[in-house]
């Protein structure tokens, strides 16, 4: 790994209250509201076991936050653009991946193990 990432932080376009959570659900089943990332890392009521599986082939922790549990510096960092992949660097939280970035991903958790790799191995240029 060529940067100092020491996490990766994805924030879901939902709020993490009971009422959130239930509001949530029931749009995405009437298909009144949709959280990409909500797509890759969930199923129908729990966590997917393939992104499970793929978090640990990262060499960082991958945390997530709904938007309204989410650090303060991450909520800065993402200005309101949810969902989102933010990088946690001794400089600072960065965006890595935007709401159309995750959406492209078409909620394959392999296409977003593969775009945070490609992320982390890339030149720190890139930032």
């Amino acid at each position: 790994m060529t940067h100092d990432v020491q996490q990766l932080i994805g924030i879901y376009d939902a709020d993490a209250t009971l009422w959130g959570e239930v509001s949530y659900w029931v749009g995405a089943r009437l298909g009144r509201r949709h959280c990409s990332l909500c797509d890759i890392t969930h199923g129908l009521f729990t966590r997917r076991r393939v992104w499970t599986a793929c978090t640990e082939e990262l060499p960082v922790e991958f945390v997530t936050f709904h938007r309204n549990d989410a650090p303060d510096d991450a909520k800065q960092a993402a200005a309101g653009r949810f969902p989102c992949v933010l990088e946690r660097t001794t400089t600072g939280v960065h965006m890595v991946l935007d709401p159309p970035a995750i959406e492209a991903l078409q909620g394959e958790p392999q296409r977003l193990l593969h775009a945070l790799l490609s992320w982390l191995e890339g030149p720190e240029t890139d930032r």
